[in-house]
Order: C-alpha cells, then sequence, then structure tokens
C-alpha cells in the first residue's frame, strides 16, 4: 500500500472503511460499496492497484466464479493470492479484491463479460481466461455477438496471454484477436447460440462433435493442447499425460473449469501434479454445490441463470426418484425478461416430483406446463420437505435449482453456506 500515491492510499483505506462497516452493519460484505467509495476518491484507483502485479482475468457467461476459485487455489502454491472469490466482479468489487491485499503479487479476478474490456484496459493483465459466451440478461447486457467483437478488440490492443475455450466458436473468435493463445478443449454443451460464424455469418458445420468450422470464410476450431475427457474423467496435458481429476465438484461443466484452471496454472509455472491437490480440495463455491442436512434431508444447491446453466444444472441431478425444487426471480441481477425460460427443455423433469417457487414462478409454471411436466407450487424449502416428510418418510434428498436472486434468498436462510 505505501507504494500508492498519497490519495490512492486514502482512497484505499476509506474503501477498506466503507467495506468493514457494512460487513458490521450486515448490509453486505461490502466488496461493492468499499469499492465505490474509493473510485469516488481515486477514479485511476485500479490501475494504480494492478501496477506491479501479475493478474489473471477471468470471464464468461457461466462458470466465472468456479473457475476463478480452482485457478485461486492452484496460484496460492506461489503464495499470497489477491482475488474476489466470491464474486463481486465488476470494477468496485476488483478494487476491494486488489486492497484487499495490498502485498499480493499475483491475482485472480473474475470480471463480468461487459466490463471485461474495461478491466483489462485498467489492468494490464499477464493472462486473459475466456471460457464460453451464451446469451444471459438481455435486458442489462448487448447482444453476445456483439459482446465477443468487444473483447476481440481489446484483446488486440493487449500482450495478455489468452486461455480460452476452443470449443466455443464465438469465444474462439473472441480469443484470435489475442497475440497469445493456449487452447482448451473444455466442451460446449450448449450450442444454441453459436451456430453461425461470427467471422462472416455463415452457417457452422459442427460435426464430428467438438470439431466446428465454417465453409464459407474458412474459419476453424483451433487445436487444443489441453483436454477434458468426461468419460474418464482425466485431463490430458499438452505433453500426452493423462491426469484423473477426481473433483468434489460435480459435471462436466467443473471438469471443463479444471481444465481451464490447470492450463492457467501451467503459465504461471506450477505443474499439474501440483496444482490438482489444490482443486480437489474444493467442495463448494459461494454456496454453489453446498448440500445442508436440515430435518434429515440433505438438500443441495445448484444455481443456473441462463438457458446453458440450467442445461449444465440437469446434467448433474440426482436420480428421479430425487424430488427438485426450482425457483424463479426476475430482480435487476437475475435480469427482469423471463423469456429465456423458452428456451431451455425442461422435459427432462417429466417423472421427477417438481416444485416451484420464486416471485416469477408463474412464468415457470407455464413453460413447465406447456412441456407437460406436473409441478407443485411452494413458498419455501423448509415447507417442501415438511410435505416430502409428511408423504415419504424415508426421503433422504432434494436438489434446489435457483437463478440469482432465488439462491441468494435460499442461501441465505441456511445461513450463507460456503
Amino acid at each position: 500500500m505505501s507504494e500508492l500515491p498519497l490519495r490512492a492510499q486514502l482512497a484505499a483505506v476509506l474503501g477498506k472503511g466503507a467495506a468493514t462497516l457494512s460487513r458490521a452493519t450486515g448490509r453486505g460484505d461490502g466488496s461493492v460499496i468499499g469499492g465505490r467509495i474509493a473510485l469516488k476518491v481515486e477514479p485511476d484507483l485500479l490501475a494504480q492497484l494492478s501496477r506491479g502485479r501479475r493478474l489473471a482475468l477471468v470471464s464468461a457467461t457461466n462458470g466465472k466464479t468456479t473457475t476463478t476459485r480452482l485457478i485461486a487455489a492452484a496460484l496460492r502454491e506461489l503464495g499470497e493470492i489477491a482475488t474476489n472469490e466470491h464474486g463481486a466482479n465488476m470494477p468496485t468489487g476488483h478494487i476491494t479484491a486488489l486492497s484487499n491485499h495490498p502485498h499480493a503479487r499475483n491475482g485472480v479476478l473474475e470480471v463480468d463479460e461487459k466490463y471485461l474490456p474495461q478491466v483489462l484496459s485498467a489492468t494490464n493483465p499477464a493472462v486473459v481466461v475466456l471460457m464460453n459466451l451464451s446469451r444471459d440478461q438481455m435486458d442489462r447486457a448487448s447482444e453476445i455477438n456483439l459482446l465477443a467483437k468487444k473483447w476481440r478488440d481489446a484483446l488486440r490492443q493487449s500482450e495478455a496471454h489468452v486461455i480460452a475455450n476452443a470449443d466455443d466458436p464465438l469465444v474462439t473468435w473472441a480469443g484470435l484477436g489475442a497475440r497469445h493463445a493456449t487452447w482448451v478443449s473444455a466442451g460446449q454443451r450448449w450450442k444454441e447460440d453459436s451456430w453461425c460464424c461470427p467471422e462472416c455469418g455463415g452457417h457452422l458445420k459442427r460435426e464430428p462433435d467438438p470439431h466446428w468450422e465454417c465453409p464459407e470464410c474458412g474459419m476453424h476450431r483451433p487445436d487444443a493442447t489441453w483436454t477434458v475427457d468426461n468419460r474418464s474423467d482425466v485431463i490430458v496435458d499438452p505433453n500426452g499425460v493423462r491426469l484423473p481429476l477426481q473433483l468434489n465438484l460435480p459435471g462436466d461443466a467443473n471438469r471443463a473449469n479444471a481444465a481451464i484452471a490447470l492450463a492457467t496454472a501451467a503459465a504461471y509455472g506450477i505443474h499439474p501434479k501440483q496444482a490438482l491437490p489444490r482443486l480437489r480440495e474444493i467442495r463448494s463455491v459461494a454456496g454453489r454445490y453446498t448440500s445442508v442436512v436440515t430435518n434429515g434431508v440433505e438438500v443441495r444447491l445448484l444455481l443456473a441463470k441462463n438457458p446453458a446453466g440450467w442445461l449444465e444444472s440437469f446434467a448433474v441431478l440426482d436420480p428421479p426418484r430425487v424430488p427438485v425444487i426450482l425457483s424463479v426471480n426476475a430482480q435487476i441481477p437475475d435480469g427482469k425478461d423471463t423469456s429465456w425460460l423458452w428456451d431451455v427443455d425442461y422435459t427432462v423433469l417429466r417423472g421427477r416430483r417438481v416444485f416451484i417457487m420464486g416471485e416469477r414462478r408463474t412464468d415457470l409454471a407455464l413453460r413447465l406446463e406447456t412441456d407437460e411436466v406436473p409441478f407443485e407450487v411452494a413458498d419455501r424449502v423448509d415447507q417442501v420437505l415438511a410435505q416430502l416428510k409428511s408423504e415419504q418418510p424415508d426421503i433422504t434428498k432434494v436438489d434446489v435449482i435457483a437463478n440469482y436472486t432465488a439462491f441468494q434468498q435460499i442461501r441465505t436462510a441456511y445461513g450463507r453456506v460456503q
């Protein structure tokens, strides 16, 4: 901190004070308000706090909080890490994260997709991690093709080393703007937003998976040096070495996140055999995948905030005998527009007992009815558990899938478990 100009030091101190007050009064973790106060005092604070550090920026539509946590865990092999691993992913949160760790020479910052060009310019990072792009909060953000173009243009002005998912055409097109890139075959389950070539608009040929190419302009999937083998639960590194993952986070999406994390750690000089044990220690990320036992029933929390996220959550559901609770809100952090519900295929829930909650449960009810998925309406998770226990005394598990604010409300009811 002492290396900063006096004005920047004052801004950082005032920001930390505001954050502490916010936590003490129960208004939140202080990440946003602390950064906001600091920026009022020194508008250039993010750039000043970033100088002399080797930062990695992590951006995507889905999975960036988890991947940030995984990368931060791996990079702790190098010592103290500055990170916003609980999700305050705009410049205010970045300022708080860097201010809280003034002596950390390495850092990992989750970055909201819309803010990536701005943060890239301010922080001059060593590494930029790009994972996936799909439609999300269209009333707040822009069309994803425009977003990819902004990423690409920003990367053309940067010397950062890009770690990117070669299986996502939009991410690849953005990443091709960088001077240096490492390509990871991390998979792409949701393909509905990338059937057209981002370079020329032609229809992409997407067979055999994961290959893709544009017959019109020739743009094609780059050769990946890191690969996920989901069937064997391994990652193949650039030397062809097969590394057993054995994660405590479920599903193909988290194997993809881990592959990205290992490739990023390698860019920092950390061998995968050093990084993997740290990744295996993580069981939950900001409440995601947490299981809480209440009244003898294990309740597992899953976050899904857009069509791609719901598809990944469905993929890790327990067998059909396990009931599922779906909860949807439409507050500002969620996006006010719930029309995206119609892009999700809910037929996979047929044959499973389904409960619906949240401020927009009527929208969800209409969508489920259209897909001929029977459902029951509820107000709270504990209400559902009480009903299930009275009807099925031997029930032991329930899955909960919720979008952002609905997830936070449920998480708060269970004590904001980590």
